[in-house]
């Protein structure tokens, strides 16, 4: 009983000596108000109002500035249904990517006008791209420097040749929007002839109808491997560079050798 008086006791006079430490501090700092360098700032509690605005997008669509309008690449971005809103980016592909259109001529023309874009777009996207049109023959001066500025913003710079590969670009980011990373790898059949084919067909000039005479021919990869130029080269369609593109391809090592490089070592007296 005594323990628990003293506890009571101990909890209620630390809360009263808190209470005479903060009443104390706000007593003794309390002349800084009447200071002439004292200025009262308003403080409220955070809102939805005063917190970043994104309007209401449509993740079944591809949402495109009304700036946009007039731009050829959206006739080919036939997949995937469009509609126009108020965004800052020129092209919403999701609910964290967008991109920003450029087109190479434009940009030698107005070179500081996608420096304000990046700066009004901020970081409201994860993925920010930027679509770059190449349409000027002299263009290595202005990519690298659209390369700079992409890794700067932290953007990923993708080019397009031709107006039906930008619009393809934006489609193709749209379709596979929520889809895994598996989904865009290359997909080989587990049967022998498939794996067989995906392995030689990396030789030059070598197809699969070529992959199928000689697996006909010599039955596995062992026999193709130690066969020589002369046997491959009397396989229908093969031939005689083929064959001898075949035959060193198994004979070359795996890793190259480097040229050794001449160092020059200097005493610790010389200069």
């Amino acid at each position: 009983m005594d323990h628990i008086v003293q506890n009571d006791f101990a909890a209620s006079s630390g809360t009263n000596e808190s209470h005479i430490i903060a009443s104390s501090f706000k007593h003794v700092f309390s002349f800084i108000k009447d200071s002439s360098h004292y200025q009262h700032v308003e403080t409220s509690e955070p809102s939805a109002n005063n917190s970043t605005h994104r309007p209401s997008i449509n993740t079944n669509c591809i949402t495109v500035n009304p700036k946009q309008r007039g731009n050829p690449i959206i006739q080919y971005i036939t997949s995937v249904p469009l509609e126009y809103g108020d965004i800052v980016p020129d092209y919403v592909l999701g609910r964290t990517t967008c991109a920003l259109f450029l087109s190479l001529r434009y940009h030698n023309l107005h070179p500081n006008y996608i420096h304000e874009r990046l700066m009004k777009l901020g970081y409201s996207f994860e993925t920010r791209i930027l679509l770059v049109q190449v349409d000027i023959k002299d263009c290595q001066q202005s990519l690298s420097e659209l390369a700079k500025i992409a890794v700067m913003a932290d953007c990923t710079l993708i080019l397009a040749w031709s107006n039906e590969e930008a619009g393809r670009y934006l489609e193709t980011y749209k379709a596979y929007e929520d889809k895994p990373p598996d989904l865009l790898k290359e997909k080989v059949d587990k049967d022998y002839v498939s794996k067989l084919s995906d392995c030689l067909t990396t030789i030059k000039s070598v197809n699969r109808a070529d992959v199928v005479t000689l697996q006909s021919t010599f039955g596995s990869i062992d026999s193709i491997m130690s066969a020589s130029v002369q046997d491959l080269a009397l396989c229908p369609g093969i031939g005689l560079q083929k064959a001898k593109r075949i035959y060193e391809l198994f004979r070359e090592p795996f890793l190259t050798k480097h040229k050794k490089i001449k160092t020059i070592k200097y005493n610790a007296d010389e200069q």
